[in-house]
């Protein structure tokens, strides 16, 4: 699992939402949220940051670790 989907999962769950009251709130899909959480490797960077926002956080650039 990549390091984006773990972190939203465990940030949702620390809220204590469900993936549907974290779509609602976050104004995503259902299907995006879950999709984003299992590690799907094509997803749209505008909505993986509308996720991050929930938190105060966006993805940015970054060398890759090898």
């Amino acid at each position: 699992m990549n390091t984006i989907a773990e972190f939203i999962k465990q940030k949702r769950k620390e809220l204590g939402l469900t993936q549907e009251e974290f779509a609602i709130r976050s104004g995503l899909g259902l299907r995006f949220v879950r999709e984003l959480e299992q590690g799907k490797e094509t997803v749209r960077m505008d909505k993986v940051n509308q996720a991050l926002s929930m938190f105060d956080m966006k993805a940015v650039p970054g060398r890759k670790d090898e």
